[in-house]
């Protein structure tokens, strides 16, 4: 029990430091070095980072040094600007160096796991107690002082690593299908690039070469021959069109008035552009009710839509979503609807996905405020093949769709298993079997 636990200030049971404090000479290649926006929780953002060189890694890093400064397996880093409750672990096959934004803390291994130690910083209540310290500090900052007097509980060493071994189990389990759907998304993307960018088939029936694993039916549908378009050798029998001509409907929503509650933590999803950073959309962060519906321009995106933010910030413009559940959408997110009639909804989706950079080239030189118009969107020339070849691969691209959709659903109810456990197990208020024993359940 919590009761028989001692507590502790990080300071007693970690060495703490922080990254370069000199000014380097960044690169384009090298060794990574990175700053606290890279720190994500229990992963690294590598979608912009800097490199080193490996004599300035040498210099500020220096192997043989007894300072808590070049990271070694086990550390633990956090984000000392910025979020201070992203931390991530240092494994043992990673090599990079880091700026003095991020905090490293190194475990005495005789009293503190450093598997438990992350754990613990991930917490609510750690960063709560972070939060008393921090209060009025700007852009969120911590000072190694302040890091060194944060306490912590400090079960026996035995009992931390059973806790973060039940925590570990439950984030392997996360990581497992997400990386699951990664490979599935890769999948479905390699074949529509294969079959309606590369027409792989239909120039193996020309060559009069065999289509190794291709279904019978399958090939049958593909011609054997090409033609002259606007676009240049496409398919014989295929066609240039707008993308309008395949869709239902193209619209955008609204937003209902932030400035009354009663519009708002009703019980129907509202999804805004930020959120398209989702391949399948399976939830949205905010909710409206009924009376924000009747009152606002909102509109209803339903299953099978593809859901492109038309605006926002940084790179977000551009970027396609499928639609896996119906959610209300706001004034920057267009909604395309296609007919089932004509074409497939998974079609459609890994054909929008793949044409960002486009997106974002037209909606710059047809808009003042570079936004992704419905106009510009339904405007949009497609390679349109026969119906058939469509629901062809639409039959195995929406199964990898919803496959998707069901692992990142059980992947957030994993994700909320281990944070409902996480302070639970900490504050020594759920006993280890108890908690080993809801894991096993819902690994099954």
């Amino acid at each position: 029990m919590s009761s028989e636990w001692e507590t502790v200030e990080v300071g007693d049971v970690c060495s703490v430091g922080d990254g370069a404090h000199s000014k380097v000479n960044r690169q384009t290649n090298g060794i990574l070095y990175l700053t606290s926006k890279n720190i994500g929780r229990g992963s690294l953002k590598l979608d912009n980072v800097d490199y080193i060189s490996q004599e300035d890694f040498d210099r500020l890093f220096p192997a043989k040094s007894n300072a808590t400064r070049r990271p070694r397996p086990g550390d633990v880093l956090i984000g000392i600007i910025g979020t201070f409750g992203n931390a991530y672990m240092y494994k043992p096959n990673d090599s990079f160096g880091f700026a003095s934004s991020i905090g490293v803390l190194r475990p005495d291994p005789a009293r503190l796991n450093s598997e438990y130690l992350y754990y613990v910083i991930t917490s609510q209540n750690f960063q709560a107690k972070h939060a008393n310290y921090n209060a009025g500090s700007v852009q969120g900052y911590t000072n190694i002082p302040t890091i060194k007097k944060l306490s912590l509980p400090l079960p026996p060493l035995e009992q931390q690593v059973r806790i973060a071994g039940i925590l570990k189990a439950l984030d392997d389990r996360i990581n497992l299908l997400r990386e699951t759907n990664k490979t599935l998304e890769s999948i479905a993307q390699a074949l529509f690039k294969s079959w309606f960018i590369d027409f792989d088939p239909v120039r193996a029936k020309a060559e009069r070469r065999e289509l190794a694993g291709m279904d019978p039916a399958v090939a049958a549908l593909f011609p054997a021959e090409f033609e002259e378009s606007d676009l240049g050798l496409i398919p014989k029998g295929w066609r240039v069109a707008p993308l309008s001509e395949l869709c239902v409907s193209i619209f955008s929503g609204g937003t209902p008035d932030t400035r009354k509650p009663e519009y708002w933590n009703g019980t129907l999803p509202w999804f805004s552009s930020g959120e398209t950073r989702a391949s399948v959309v399976i939830g949205t962060e905010k909710h409206i009710t009924e009376a924000a519906v009747a009152n606002s321009s909102t509109r209803l995106a339903q299953y099978g839509d593809v859901l492109i933010a038309s605006a926002g910030q940084g790179l977000t413009r551009g970027q396609t979503s499928f639609c896996a559940l119906d959610t209300y959408i706001n004034q920057s997110v267009v909604s395309v609807r296609t007919s089932r009639e004509l074409g497939s909804p998974a079609w459609t989706f890994y054909n929008l996905a793949r044409r960002y950079d486009e997106m974002r080239a037209i909606s710059d030189s047809h808009s003042i405020r570079g936004s992704l118009t419905t106009k510009l969107v339904a405007s949009m020339r497609v390679v349109v093949p026969p119906t058939n070849d469509m629901r062809a691969y639409g039959d195995v691209a929406e199964q990898s769709l919803l496959s998707q959709a069901a692992n990142a659903r059980r992947a957030d109810t994993l994700a909320q298993l281990r944070d409902t456990l996480l302070p639970r197990l900490i504050s020594g208020k759920l006993r280890l079997p108890e908690a080993e024993a809801k894991v096993l359940e819902a690994a099954e």
